[in-house]
C-alpha cells in the first residue's frame, strides 16, 4: 500500500524484481482489455493485439533509453523535464494522473464481475452492484493507503509469477483443446466484420492492455545498477507480454467465436445487437449472456476441462479478482507517488502532497484522486473508462517519444547507457526510429480516440483544460514562471524551512560580518543550472548558556544576513538560522547540505585565529566531511572608510 518512505529510496531491486512488479501491473489489464477490444474488433481482436504489441515494443524502447539516462521516478514527466522544461513536464504528469485515476477505476470496476462469476452472485456482474462494489474497493484501498500500510513486495512478485504462469497455461491448454485456425479465419469479413472504423477504434483501446509500462520508470530510484537492470527488465516484460497477448486472444476467439445475432438470442433481447449483427460473447455484457466483464473467465468456461472445469473456473476467477485488486492498489500507489513528486516540483498546490501528521502519507492527494476514480465509475461504462485511459496514455506516450527524439537532437553527447534499436544518422545526430515511429503511432491513436468519441473528447479536453488553468495560476502565486524547474526539499530535522533540492548552500556565521562576495559566488554557480540558493546562518551559543538562551542581538544579526542575501540574490534565495555550540557549526553545515542534496557549499574564508589553524575549525570540518564540492570565497579587505 502507500509507502511512508517517499524519500531516500534504497537501490535494492534487481532485474527479476523489476520484471515481476512490472508484469504484475501490465499483465493485469488483459482481464478487462480482452472484452473491450473484442467488442470493437470482433474476429480481428488477435490482429489488434499484435499491432498494439508492436507499438508497446516501440514505447518500451523509448522508456528503456530515457529511464537509463535519467534513472528517476516520473516516466514521461521526467523525460519532458530534461528534454524541454517544467511546463511540458507538468503536461505529461497531468496526463499520467489521468492514466492512474482511470486505472484505479477500471481495475476496481472489474473486480466484482470476476467475483460474481465465481461466487454465483449475478448482481455483482451488472449495474448498479458492480459500481457500488467497485467504489467500495477504491474506498477500502484509499483508507489503507492513507494509513500507510507497506506493500509486500514478496506477495506482489509471487502473484505476478502466478499470473504469468496461469496465462501461459491457458495459452497451452487453449492451443491443445480449442484453437481452430479455420474458426479464426471464418470470424473475419474484412471491412464488414468488423468495419474499418471499429477496427481502427480498437487499436487505441487495445493499448489499455499495456497499462503499467510507467511502473519500471517509477521504480528507477530503487533499481540496483539501474543503467543495466532497467533496460533488461523492460525487455523481459515486452517479450512476456507480447507472447501472451499475441496468443491468448486467438484462443479466446476460437473458444467464443463470432456469430450472427438471431431474433431469439439474448444479445437481441437485451438491445445490445440487432438481428443479423455479428457479435462475440467476449464483447457482450452479462445482460446479453456475454463475458465482457470477465472475459478470461468466459474463456475458461468455454473450455472442456473435464473434472478440472469447476476448480479451474474458481481458480482463474479468484486469481483475476485478486490481481485486479492489486492493480487498483498499484494505481493508488502511483497516484500517491505522482502527486507527491508534482508537489515537490511545485506543479500542483503544496497541500496535495502534504503528509498526514500521524501516518506520513500524502492523504489529501490519495483521497482526492480516489474520489475522482469513484466518480468515473458511476456511469458504469467500461468502454468509456477504456477510451479515457487510451486518451491519457496515448498523450503521455507521445510526449515520451518526442522527448527522446529531442534529447537525441539537443543533447547528443549525454551518456546513454542504453540505446533503443533502429537508429540512423541525421544532420550529424543519431535519429531514433523507434521513437519516431512510436510517437507517430501513439499520436495517431490519440487523435482516433479523441475525434471518434465525443464523450471521451469532452472529458479528456476538460481534464487537460483544468490542468492548464490550475498550473499557471498556482505557479504565478508562487512567484515562479511556467518553465523553470523548482524542486523543494523534503522537510527533515536539519532543514525546518523549505529549500530546493540541489541548491547551492551558503554558510554564514552571525558573529561575523555579512559576506557579499560569498553570495555573489553562489549566484554565479546557481545561474549555470538555474539552481536555488540556500543560506544557512549559524548562531554560536556560549557553552555557559543553554542552547535556547535569549540572544536577541545575534538572532537579529542572523535574520538581517538572510534578508541581505535575499536582496542580493533575488527570489531564488531561501534560508534559515541554526543555533550551534562552539565547534559544531561544521557538522550542522554538512548535515544541511546532505539533506538538500546541495551541489556546492560556498563559505567565506574566515580570519585566522591561531597559528595552527589554517582555515578555522568549522571550515576544516566541512572540508573533511564534505558531501559535495566546497567553494571558499575570500572577501576583499575593508577599505579605510569601511573600517571607520
Amino acid at each position: 500500500m502507500a509507502e511512508r518512505r517517499l524519500h531516500g529510496l534504497q537501490r535494492v531491486l534487481g532485474v527479476n524484481a523489476l520484471f515481476s512488479t512490472a508484469y504484475g501491473n501490465v499483465g493485469s489489464s488483459i482481464y478487462y482489455a480482452l472484452g473491450l477490444v473484442a467488442s470493437f474488433a470482433l474476429g480481428l481482436t488477435p490482429v489488434v493485439f499484435i499491432i498494439t504489441g508492436f507499438i508497446f515494443y516501440l514505447t518500451a524502447a523509448t522508456y528503456a533509453e530515457a529511464t537509463a539516462m535519467y534513472p528517476e521516478a516520473g516516466g514521461s514527466s521526467s523525460f519532458a523535464r530534461h528534454a524541454f522544461n517544467e511546463f511540458w513536464s507538468f503536461f505529461a504528469a497531468w496526463a499520467q494522473m489521468l492514466n492512474y485515476t482511470i486505472t484505479i477505476a477500471i481495475s476496481a470496476f472489474f473486480v466484482p464481475h470476476y467475483l460474481g462469476g465465481v461466487l454465483g452472485i449475478d448482481a455483482f456482474r451488472s449495474s448498479p452492484a458492480d459500481i457500488f462494489v467497485g467504489i467500495a474497493v477504491v474506498g477500502l484501498l484509499a483508507f489503507v493507503n492513507v494509513r500507510g500500510a507497506e506493500e509486500s513486495a514478496g506477495v506482489n512478485i509471487a502473484l505476478a509469477v502466478t499470473d504469468f504462469l496461469t496465462q501461459l497455461l491457458l495459452v497451452i491448454v487453449g492451443f491443445v483443446l480449442v484453437l481452430s485456425p479455420d474458426t479464426l479465419i471464418d470470424n473475419v469479413d474484412l471491412g464488414v466484420t468488423p468495419s474499418w472504423k471499429d477496427f481502427f477504434l480498437a487499436i487505441p483501446v487495445g493499448m489499455i492492455a499495456y497499462t503499467g509500462i510507467e511502473t519500471i520508470s517509477n521504480m528507477a530510484e530503487e533499481a540496483k545498477d539501474e543503467t543495466k537492470t532497467i533496460p533488461a527488465a523492460i525487455n523481459r516484460v515486452v517479450i512476456a507480454v507480447f507472447a501472451i497477448y499475441a496468443a491468448l486472444p486467438a484462443v479466446a476467439l476460437s473458444a467464443l467465436p463470432v456469430f450472427t445475432a438471431t431474433a431469439g438470442s439474448e444479445a437481441v433481447a437485451s438491445g445490445e445487437a440487432q438481428v443479423g449483427d455479428q457479435v462475440t460473447l467476449l464483447g457482450l455484457t452479462e445482460a446479453a449472456g456475454g463475458y465482457a466483464g470477465d472475459p478470461i473467465l468466459g474463456v475458461v468456461k468455454a473450455m472442456n476441462l473435464g473434472f478440472l472445469q469447476a476448480p479451474g473456473e474458481i481458480y482463474v476467477g479468484l486469481l483475476a479478482a485478486t490481481i485486479l485488486f492489486i492493480a487498483t492498489n498499484a494505481g493508488i500507489i502511483g497516484v500517491s507517488r505522482l502527486v507527491y513528486s508534482m508537489g515537490l516540483h511545485r506543479q500542483v498546490p503544496d497541500g496535495l502532497r502534504q503528509l498526514h501528521p500521524k501516518y506520513g502519507t500524502p492523504w489529501i492527494g490519495i483521497l482526492l484522486f480516489g474520489a475522482i476514480a469513484c466518480v468515473a465509475m458511476i456511469p458504469g461504462k467500461a468502454e468509456f473508462l477504456g477510451n479515457m485511459y487510451a486518451f491519457g496514455a496515448m498523450l503521455s506516450f507521445t510526449i515520451a517519444h518526442v522527448s527522446v527524439v529531442w534529447l537525441r537532437m539537443s543533447k547528443p553527447d549525454v551518456h546513454r547507457p542504453y540505446r533503443g534499436p533502429g537508429n540512423i544518422p541525421f544532420r550529424g545526430r543519431s535519429l531514433p526510429l523507434f521513437a519516431v515511429f512510436g510517437g507517430a503511432f501513439t499520436g495517431l491513436a490519440f487523435l482516433v480516440v479523441t475525434f471518434l468519441h465525443l464523450d471521451v473528447a469532452a472529458a479528456g479536453v476538460a481534464w487537460i483544460g483544468l490542468g492548464m488553468l490550475l498550473y499557471p495560476v498556482y505557479r504565478r502565486r508562487q512567484g515562479l514562471d511556467l518553465t523553470t524547474t523548482t524542486k523543494i526539499a523534503i522537510p527533515l530535522p536539519v532543514t525546518d524551512r523549505e529549500a530546493e533540492y540541489e541548491s547551492v548552500l551558503v554558510a554564514l556565521d552571525s558573529s561575523r560580518p555579512y559576506a557579499p562576495g560569498a553570495l555573489a559566488t553562489a549566484v554565479k554557480v546557481a545561474a549555470i543550472r538555474r539552481r536555488g540558493i540556500y543560506v544557512l546562518v549559524t548562531i554560536p551559543v556560549p557553552t555557559s548558556s543553554p542552547l535556547d538562551a535569549d540572544l536577541p542581538e545575534m538572532e537579529a544579526a542572523a535574520q538581517a544576513m538572510i534578508e541581505q542575501a535575499r536582496l542580493q540574490g533575488g527570489r531564488r534565495v531561501t534560508g534559515r538560522t541554526q543555533r550551534v555550540r562552539a565547534g559544531a557549526a561544521g557538522t550542522v553545515i554538512v548535515e544541511a547540505a546532505t539533506a538538500i542534496h546541495a551541489r556546492a557549499i560556498v563559505m567565506p574564508l574566515p580570519p585566522r585565529t591561531t597559528a595552527n589553524t589554517v582555515f578555522g575549525r568549522t571550515l576544516e570540518t566541512v572540508l573533511a566531511k564534505r558531501p559535495c564540492r566546497v567553494i571558499i570565497q575570500s572577501e576583499p579587505a575593508p577599505t579605510a572608510a569601511e573600517r571607520t
